[in-house]
């Protein structure tokens, strides 16, 4: 019975190791100004913001870039091998709505 507790107890210890691994991002393998390069090729403009986030289980750059005065190119990069992962072009109403939902996600975080 002893055995068996050990076992149990290596298993339960081995599934959080596993999932801790799991759930923590990788590091990007490309730089934010590799990132910020590949964005600008794809959507020339001027960036007005730059995150590296965790989308989806996907580590991505993600740039926001005024490609004329009244549009916004959303370019997501991928964080590990440098490919263009999304591209979508927005609007001044919609990307602050999105920066309000961004706000709202991050203050029920903490």
């Amino acid at each position: 019975m002893k055995h068996k507790s050990i076992a149990t107890f290596i298993a339960a210890a081995a599934m959080a190791v596993s999932t801790f691994a799991a759930t923590t991002a990788a590091k990007p393998k490309i730089t934010m100004e590799q990132a910020r390069a590949i964005a600008l090729k794809k959507a020339p403009g001027k960036i007005k913001s730059a995150e590296l986030e965790n989308e989806h289980g996907k580590l991505i750059y993600s740039f926001d870039i005024a490609t004329s005065p009244k549009a916004i190119t959303e370019v997501n990069v991928d964080a590990l091998n440098g490919k263009i992962v999304a591209v979508q072009k927005e609007n001044a109403a919609k990307e602050a709505a999105e920066k309000k939902q961004e706000a709202k996600e991050k203050a029920t975080k903490h």
